[in-house]
This record gives C-alpha cells, structure tokens and sequence, in this order.
C-alpha cells in the first residue's frame, strides 16, 4: 500500500542543509566518544575543499558516531545506508531519520534510483558521503575485507575524490582506550569512467585502507560491561562474533 510520506519524511534522505538537529546530533556523539575513550584523529589536513567520499572500514557498531566525533562540522559528513524502506523501524533507525544525516535505501530498483539521486544531490551542495565499504562489520583490528565497488561508482558519478578513512581501537571498546581514525591521501577521479576506472579506483581504496590499519594491534577483550556495550548493536552475518584469524 502506497505511503502518503514522502520519501523525506519516511527518513529515505538527508535534509539537503544541516540544520539544528544535524548539529546537535554532531555535539551529542562528541560527547558520547571524547569522555570516554582517548580519541587519537591523523590527517584532517588532507580532506578536500568540497564534496567527497569516504570509505570508511566497519569494526563496531559505534564507528558512524566515531567518525561524526572526528570530522569537522564542514563540510558535513552523511552516511550510506541504513539498508532499511522503513526508517521509523527499530531506535538505530529513528535516531538516524531525526538526526536526518542518513541516505537509506531499500532492495529494489526504484529505491536505489532515489537514493543515487539523493547522493548526487549531496554531491552538489558541498557534502561528504561516509561509507562502510565492506559492507558489513568484522574482526581484526589489521585488516581490510573486500570492498564493494559502491564508494568509487558514487565518486565518479559526481566526480568527486575518494577519502579512505582507517578507524581502528571500535573491536572492543573500554573506558579510556584509544580509538584512532586516520584519514588517507584522497584519490582522484577527475578524468575517469565510473564503468571502466570502478574496480581500479576500488582496489587503491582497499589498498591505502590496509596500510593506513596495518600497524594497530589486536585488543584484548574488556570486562563484562564493556563487551556488552561492543556488542550492544553489532550484527554479525555468522550469527555471533567469530575468533581472528591471521586470514582477516
């Protein structure tokens, strides 16, 4: 049955300008992140002037929080995703539809037209696009899964750079730990095909992804607490958290 929301009102898109709940959304995370853990941010000085996208690895729950904790206000950072037609679905959701930084998209065509289309409208009012392009949490605090070819089809399309963005210190979380992002050289699709420079400008992300987390050290797991809050929201495609392996 037809919705009488619109696609904006359903949480399907971003408002298209930060407004107040944006930025009380970005002072509410900076106040979750900073108290408790030690937030360590390399490389804000290679972020371009103007619209990108960021391909972000994906450890825990809490990394869009971490990354909205350790971006500047402007440009202002958006995510990929949820994969949800209902926004109003389950509190992850709500959050993310009244904070309004969020492109949601569903499993059909239609869907993902509108939500192409959303991108490049960020695209053209000077944003930034995070998304996790492995598409899924994991273990392994060194290494990289695969990455779709999502991030740099929607960076060509709009001819914008591609920011790889490491997050490491999110596979457990504890009081005072360090979490560090590190932000990488952007690469550049100026010139390029989104058919043909795809796989290409997706394999440098993963590339400059597993440089950027190859020294972090694998983290000890916390007390109770701690692993029930890691836990908290983490849905693992195997059902539960799987062990690290040298392979991951």
């Amino acid at each position: 049955m037809a919705s009488s929301h619109s696609w904006l009102d359903m949480g399907y898109g971003p408002r298209r300008f930060p407004g107040f709940r944006h930025a009380l959304a970005r002072f509410v995370v900076r106040w979750v992140v900073r108290p408790f853990f030690r937030l360590r941010v390399e490389g804000l000085e290679r972020l371009p002037d103007g619209s990108s996208v960021a391909c972000f690895n994906h450890l825990n729950w809490i990394d869009p929080i971490v990354i909205l904790a350790a971006l500047p206000a402007d440009p202002p950072v958006y995510f990929f995703g949820p994969k949800e037609r209902d926004m109003y679905a389950g509190p992850k959701n709500r959050l993310m539809r009244w904070a309004g930084n969020a492109v949601a998209y569903g499993t059909d065509r239609r869907d993902m037209v509108q939500a192409v289309r959303r991108v490049e409208a960020l695209m053209e009012s000077r944003a930034m696009l995070a998304i996790a392009g492995e598409g899924r949490i994991h273990v392994g605090e060194a290494g990289i899964r695969s990455l779709s070819d999502g991030p740099a089809v929607f960076a060509l399309r709009s001819h914008v750079p591609i920011v790889p963005v490491a997050i490491n210190g999110t596979s457990w979380l504890g009081f005072g730990r360090q979490i560090r992002v590190r932000i990488g050289e952007p690469i550049s699709t100026a010139g390029l095909d989104r058919r043909a420079d795809a796989a290409r400008v997706t394999a440098e992300v993963r590339e400059r992804l597993g440089d950027l987390v190859a020294d972090f050290p694998e983290l000890p797991p916390p007390g109770p607490a701690w692993r029930r809050i890691t836990e908290m929201f983490n849905d693992w495609p195997e059902g539960a958290r799987p062990e690290v392996t040298p392979a991951q």
